[in-house]
């Protein structure tokens, strides 16, 4: 059964949350995983993306955005339909669920203090629980 694990975080800007997804983008990625980032639209892909490039100049993880890759990458960003079968965990920037999370061993969802990231992600929180998946809350800082 898929592993579900919150990261409560106690900031409020959406630059802190995408600061804590590279971060933990790279645990997952240094663990061995692959990694399916899940994200809204194509606005925060390109933006994650990015901020995957930037965010520490002594580390690399390589990815791409689903269809922007000539080669396999270990972490992949999407926002429109499931990934490849054979990848691990899932990170779910979305607001929503997606309706295939079930196939990932592991899924990561980040709330941080930002209203409408705490009520999409509380919604999402008892839909798990509702379903009788196994739910971690992790609190940071």
């Amino acid at each position: 059964m898929t592993q579900i694990d919150f990261y409560i975080l106690p900031d409020t800007s959406i630059e802190a949350r995408l600061d804590f997804a590279c971060r933990l983008t790279e645990t997952i990625f240094r663990k061995g995983y692959r990694l399916h980032v899940h994200v809204a639209d194509e606005a925060l892909a390109r933006q994650f993306d990015d901020q995957l490039w930037r965010f520490r100049s002594d580390s690399y993880v390589p990815h791409a955005i689903v269809g922007d890759e000539d080669a396999p990458v270990p972490v992949t960003i999407d926002w429109r339909e499931p990934p490849e079968p054979g990848i691990e965990a899932m990170l779910n920037l979305h607001p929503e669920i997606p309706e295939w999370f079930s196939r990932f061993e592991r899924v990561a969802e980040i709330i941080n203090q930002n209203q409408d990231v705490l009520t999409a992600k509380r919604e999402c929180w008892q839909t798990y629980k509702r379903r009788g998946y196994p739910v971690k809350a992790h609190t940071i800082g």
